[in-house]
């Protein structure tokens, strides 16, 4: 981590126009990073770069390896057969370790970032200049990014280091308790409520919404060893997001993965990207199948099989799946059909054999089609949307006793789901608080697919284990996913390289 956030540093250093000596010369290190962080105007430019690195972890391959190893997605034969340290995300087998490449990088990648915010953080706290309405904005970015990211890691890894520059003494890089990791993420969450506008003219910069949504979903989401989850604490928050009068449903649920109707009333909060490098996402080369890669580069489903729905994910609920008749989301997600100009392909020899199996749709971008490769595409990628504060709410509401209120805010969600008005017998009814809780992971696989929400639903429930062994191909192949596997190893370089973190401070199990 120490190495990482160095290298992150300079480069977002060299950003602001500072001396290149900062990379030779040690000594000047803290000198240089005071000067990056000493005024409003340097601040400013820093702390874009650090959303930019946010947005980017979502690209390519890192930004879906979360999603892999789950009841929903699991990879595609040929990648299983070619990555080893890839495949055990599935596999759930000794290559998941802390050797683990794909596990490193996701750690990795995230603490340069929460530098940034550490730093940003602590400069705006002393800072006298005159523009307050600046430095309000800057604080409510800066204290949403570090609580975005350590949300994340402390839900993939359990405990984790705090890097608060007012305690570096105190807490050093050491992993923390969790009752503390959570009471910084709620208090930068606050924060970010406190600070951030109701709407930003720049939708790359998260604004108020959004971070009520997020507070909403640490305490649902938090383990109760944190002492955080309260539903109580969530319903209000998710109830503001509601109340609020800024955010609705699209009439139409293919709609929202329509690059026409990016940040829509749906969005609290997208990635930005387009398709031209490096701002394209890449996301497609690695959902769709080699089968029309193998026709034509321009084939805008074309792609190489990283990442493919389960069958239970695919399947109608009358074939062991979740899908129901007439429901309009299982089109919009999943592609079934690959006729392609007319010509319905065939599996060449030599493939993995699941190439025309159903594949993920919402991250296909018509508008290469014929004129670049898939890999340049760039549809915004949804973080959090209304659907999910809709289906989290009802959530809450049935946790708290009041499960024909929750039945509400779910047939809301299938009401668009089924084109408006939902058919006889699709309404959710009469259910009771056991099957409600049961029910709903399904209707937020239907509504929430590939979209990274799934391995976090899954721990927090207590079902990763039984679900992921029944459902996954590969893990159910292989037999040997357990209940360590709730947490990723702590990577190897960091154990390396942090002194504070010890092989005796690994995540138990591995």
């Amino acid at each position: 981590m120490k190495a990482k956030i160095i290298a992150f540093m300079a480069l977002a250093i060299l950003s602001t126009s500072c001396s290149s000596d900062f990379l030779e010369e040690d000594p000047q290190s803290s000198l240089t990073a005071a000067q990056a962080y000493g005024s409003l105007g340097k601040i400013e430019p820093v702390l874009l770069g650090a959303i930019t690195n946010w947005r980017n972890m979502q690209k390519d391959r890192a930004g879906l390896y979360t999603s892999l190893g789950t009841d929903e997605a699991q990879q595609g034969a040929l990648q299983v057969t070619g990555d080893a340290n890839q495949a055990g995300l599935d596999l759930y087998n000794g290559f998941l370790s802390q050797e683990n490449q794909a596990i490193g990088q996701l750690w990795n990648d995230r603490w340069p970032v929460i530098e940034v915010a550490a730093q940003t953080i602590r400069a705006l706290g002393t800072n006298t200049e005159d523009d307050s309405a600046k430095r309000d904005l800057l604080m409510g970015e800066a204290s949403f990014l570090r609580a975005t990211l350590m949300f994340e890691l402390t839900q993939y890894w359990g405990e984790i280091p705090i890097n608060d520059k007012a305690k570096t003494a105190e807490f050093g890089l050491k992993r923390q308790p969790l009752p503390l990791v959570y009471s910084y993420i709620v208090a930068d969450l606050e924060r970010a409520i406190e600070k951030l506008p109701a709407s930003q003219s720049n939708p790359a910069f998260p604004a108020k919404g959004v971070a009520q949504a997020l507070l909403g979903k640490v305490y649902l989401y938090a383990p109760q060893a944190s002492g955080y989850r309260d539903y109580t604490k969530a319903k209000q928050w998710f109830g503001a997001v509601i109340t609020s009068g800024k955010y609705s449903l699209l009439s139409n649920y293919a709609d929202v993965f329509s690059p026409d109707h990016a940040n829509s009333s749906e969005s609290l909060y997208e990635w930005q990207y387009n398709n031209n490098w490096p701002d394209n996402n890449q996301i497609q080369w690695q959902t769709g199948s080699r089968v029309l890669a193998n026709i034509n580069q321009y084939a805008y489903f074309g792609g190489y099989d990283l990442i493919l729905p389960t069958q239970y994910c695919y399947k109608d609920k009358t074939d062991g799946g979740i899908w129901e008749p007439g429901d309009t989301r299982k089109d919009a997600s999943i592609r079934y059909d690959f006729t392609y100009k007319g010509v319905k392909p065939t599996l060449p020899a030599g493939f993995g054999g699941d190439e025309l199996d159903p594949h993920i749709k919402k991250f296909e971008d018509i508008r290469v089609e014929g004129k670049q490769s898939f890999w340049n595409s760039g549809k915004n990628k949804a973080y959090i949307r209304y659907s999910d504060v809709l289906l989290n709410y009802a959530e809450c509401l049935n946790e708290l006793g009041n499960t024909t209120e929750a039945e509400g805010y779910v047939n809301q969600v299938r009401t668009r789901a089924f084109g408006g008005t939902l058919p006889a017998g699709m309404a959710w009814s009469g259910l009771s608080q056991a099957q409600f809780r049961d029910q709903i992971l399904d209707e937020r696989m239907r509504e929430l697919a590939f979209e990274g929400w799934r391995r976090m639903d899954l721990t927090r429930t207590g079902k990763l284990v039984d679900l992921v062994k029944a459902r996954n191909k590969w893990a159910k192949q292989n037999g040997t996913i357990a209940a360590f596997h709730n947490l990723y190893p702590i990577p190897i370089g960091e154990i390396k390289l942090n002194d504070e973190i010890g092989p005796e401070n690994q995540n138990p199990g591995y």
